[in-house]
């Protein structure tokens, strides 16, 4: 193998191995961003049902679902 070919071929290692690591930097990110959404999805759910109770108990219908006077 000649000088220029064993270049080459160091430089194309050192980019994969580049994006292997940035590969594997991403998957944790979106590791995390995933149990994060479902702990986000969950906590959203709970402050619904939440509203949802105090809604029935007071039997008073949202001001965001009142029509407006107008109508």
């Amino acid at each position: 193998m000649d000088k220029q070919t064993q270049e080459r071929i160091e430089r194309l290692e050192e980019a994969v191995a580049y994006l292997a690591r940035t590969v594997e930097d991403l998957s944790g990110i979106v590791a995390r961003q995933e149990s994060e959404f479902a702990r986000l999805a969950r906590h959203v759910g709970m402050l619904m049902e939440r509203e949802a109770e105090r809604e029935s108990e007071t039997g008073v219908v949202p001001l965001a679902d009142q029509r407006p006077p107008h109508w």
